[in-house]
């Protein structure tokens, strides 16, 4: 037979159990945040179709949605139609002949488009979270993959600045619960449409918004290089420059803020947001960031991003409010706002600076060792009254020696083991060993299930 090479898709991965396990305990810490805080569970489907996703992520997101290919290729009768539809798909084009639907970028579109077919349904305001794998045809690096997980949360109904004040502090709760030390930026789409009303005006907005957002990949100068690409004059470009290079405490930057916006209204609004934001949150590590765009044109408030202190990471949580989202499916004036956490990132901090706890990495606690037919019978059926108790337990499947045994513990992390021979079995004993400390004690069958109820 010939060898065949075993691999995984680029950017995607598998996960064995003590990462599934510390995975779990993410999604478990903010999940029970987002259930503090009146959220509900909502699913919906791993594909969408194609036409619910395009055009909703702005130029560069629309290059990084996977496409699936339509079924039923092998049928001859559609083949033909393939090849001459193909040379459409090469020149970048999208053609229903050949792809259809697509994989799911976010959540946070296909959760308009479940709020535009059930508003009729739907109690409002209306608080949803989520958590399920998302996909975009990224260049895999550190901390960036192709397949991963979002949670989100999201409020519709809404307008009321006090939804972004909770999800503020849900950021800093459910971080502070798994013990990352965050920095928690915001600022308001509403200052950056100012921003492109003094550089010539709104049709310039995500243009300016486009190359701010890749400030941190490529740098201040690069940024200009790409505004001057995009036609904006280098006085346009030397006010986006001082806007980009504004420092300082929240206070100190409000003032340089209001100083380069002038007597925008818009621009005033968006200051106003951001200071109610700041004053009923509270919160000591929230700050102002002007640099921060968020790239995704249906942003049109308050936006949001988290980034890990102490780590070389990009952001580990985003999201703002997107008030018109739902009029992209026919179902106008439905306001809305959002976050999310990236957790795959969330985990590869948590990893480097040893955040997880100890018990995280444990599944099975007890393991019963296995010492003949009727030593095995009696373990089982302790082994079952614990189970029944809530205690995770294992038998030894065949009867080994003593060493072959000690050492799947061990590789288990599997803490105590229970040793029941022939003696035991006559006595009504069992020894108990905490592998840990090397502490055994011998106690009867009911001091055992009584030692391990929960």
């Amino acid at each position: 037979m010939a060898k065949v090479n075993v691999s995984l898709p680029q950017g995607t991965r598998d996960f064995g159990a003590d990462v599934v396990r510390k995975r779990n305990y993410i999604f478990n810490t903010i999940k029970s945040v987002f259930e503090l805080y009146g959220f509900e569970p909502l699913e919906t489907p791993a594909m969408e179709n194609l036409e619910t996703l395009m055009g909703k992520y702005g130029e560069e997101g629309d290059k990084l949605i996977f496409k699936i290919l339509n079924n039923g290729l092998d049928n001859p009768a559609k083949q033909q139609t393939i090849k001459d539809e193909f040379e459409k798909v090469l020149a970048g084009k999208n053609t229903s002949a050949i792809t259809e639907r697509a994989l799911k970028y976010d959540l946070t579109i296909p959760f308009a488009r479940y709020v535009a077919m059930n508003h009729n349904q739907l109690t409002m305001p209306f608080k949803r979270y989520q958590v399920q794998p998302v996909w975009r045809a990224d260049r895999p690096q550190k901390g960036r993959y192709r397949e991963f997980y979002q949670c989100d949360a999201d409020v519709v109904g809404s307008k009321s600045l006090l939804n972004e004040v909770e999800l503020t502090n849900i950021y800093s709760t459910v971080f502070q619960k798994l013990g990352v030390d965050v920095e928690i930026k915001i600022n308001s789409r509403k200052i950056l449409a100012a921003l492109a009303e003094i550089c010539g005006g709104s049709e310039k907005m995500v243009d300016i918004t486009v190359a701010i957002d890749k400030l941190d990949k490529i740098g201040l100068e690069k940024v200009k290089e790409e505004l001057v690409q995009r036609g904006l004059t280098a006085e346009q470009i030397s006010i986006i420059e001082k806007y980009l290079l504004i420092t300082g405490s929240n206070q100190e930057k409000l003032q340089q803020i209001k100083s380069l916006l002038g007597e925008s209204e818009t621009g005033k609004q968006g200051i106003k947001e951001l200071e109610t934001v700041n004053l009923q949150s509270q919160i000591s590590n929230l700050q102002f960031d002007f640099t921060l765009a968020r790239g995704l044109n249906y942003y049109t408030g308050i936006i949001f991003e988290v980034k890990a202190k102490n780590v070389q990471m990009g952001s580990i949580g985003g999201g703002g409010r997107y008030d018109d989202l739902t009029g992209l499916f026919g179902v106008p004036n439905i306001p809305g706002v959002g976050i999310s956490f990236g957790v795959d990132r969330i985990y590869d901090v948590m990893e480097e600076l040893k955040l997880f706890p100890a018990g995280v990495h444990t599944g099975t606690k007890i393991l019963f060792f296995n010492l003949g037919d009727a030593e095995s019978k009696k373990a089982f059926e302790l082994m079952q009254h614990l189970r029944s108790k809530g205690v995770a337990c294992e038998l030894y499947h065949e009867n080994s020696k003593f060493d072959k045994q000690f050492k799947y513990a061990e590789k288990k992390q599997i803490p105590f083991i229970v040793i029941l021979g022939t003696k035991e079995l006559e006595s009504g004993t069992c020894n108990v060993k905490e592998l840990a400390t090397g502490v055994q004690e011998s106690i009867s069958f009911d001091a055992l299930l009584q030692k391990f109820s929960v």
